[in-house]
């Protein structure tokens, strides 16, 4: 797969996931946003498929814990 094509399918995933779910709670929202800017981030950085899958597991899982966080403050919120 050429490199256009993955930025194509990336994109296209990262729409299709943020249309698709709605982002219902801050974790959701986080994870999303996360792992999206990740994978761009992995993708300048390394320029290749490898570099793009880690930056948006880190993103995601960093961005999640973020939205978590924010999602237990809106709840123990009086």
């Amino acid at each position: 797969m050429g490199r256009q094509n993955m930025k194509k399918t990336i994109l296209g995933v990262t729409a299709a996931l943020a249309l698709g779910t709605g982002c219902a709670t801050d974790t959701g929202t986080g994870a999303l946003l996360g792992g999206a800017l990740g994978a761009g981030a992995g993708q300048l950085i390394g320029g290749d498929t490898k570099s793009t899958v880690i930056g948006g597991a880190i993103g995601a899982a960093v961005g999640g814990a973020a939205g978590n966080q924010r999602d237990a403050q809106k709840k123990n919120k009086p």
